[in-house]
């Protein structure tokens, strides 16, 4: 579980610094663009690395939901009677809601690819027009929100698990910063600053 969300949440901040580049204009963030595209060139063709790069991100996910299938498993087995009485002051509403927000960021996801698919070639273009919908930006920010949870949460449990000081600030910290970054270009569009 660890593993594959280390690889997950290592995508995410990549993810996160790329689409800052929004704010630099629309040279630069078609320009990026298509520098992901021709990335691994000549060795690899236009736009082979980004398959390759679903291919293990798709990995990491199946991975990662079969390792929370088996931890579940295992807790179920280990204590096969439900608790009569599960106090809520033990578990935080991100603990609560791990498989939901899961499921949730996944769907968020199918969609954003499936949207970037169709931005031929003018991703700036197309992204500042989607987010002019109050409705797209305000799913864009939902959804950042929701993987913010999702990160401060899982990177906590795992910092801990290792025995890493800090691991509740070093979570909190990092889901903050890179739900920031997601949610700053939807609301420079919506609100007229950028795009």
């Amino acid at each position: 579980m660890a593993v594959t969300g280390a690889l997950l949440l290592a995508f995410v901040v990549a993810h996160a610094v790329g689409d800052l580049k929004f704010f630099e204009g629309r040279a630069a963030f078609d320009g990026y663009s298509q520098w992901l595209r021709t990335l691994g060139a000549p060795v690899l063709g236009r736009g082979w690395y980004l398959w390759l790069q679903r291919a293990v991100l798709t990995g990491a996910v199946l991975a990662h939901l079969a390792a929370a299938t088996a931890l579940t498993v295992r807790d179920k087995r280990a204590r096969p009677v439900r608790y009569l009485h599960r106090p809520r002051a033990t578990t935080g509403w991100a603990a609560r809601t791990m498989r939901w927000s899961g499921v949730a960021v996944g769907a968020f996801v199918v969609y954003h690819v499936w949207d970037v698919s169709s931005a031929a070639g003018h991703p700036y273009r197309h992204l500042a027009a989607d987010l002019r919908h109050w409705y797209v930006a305000a799913a864009y920010a939902l959804a950042a929100l929701v993987l913010g949870a999702h990160v401060a949460h899982g990177l906590h449990g795992a910092v801990r698990s290792l025995g890493g000081p800090g691991a509740r600030r070093l979570s909190v910290a990092l889901a903050a910063v890179v739900t920031a970054a997601f949610v700053a270009v939807p609301l420079a569009v919506a609100s007229g600053v950028a795009g």
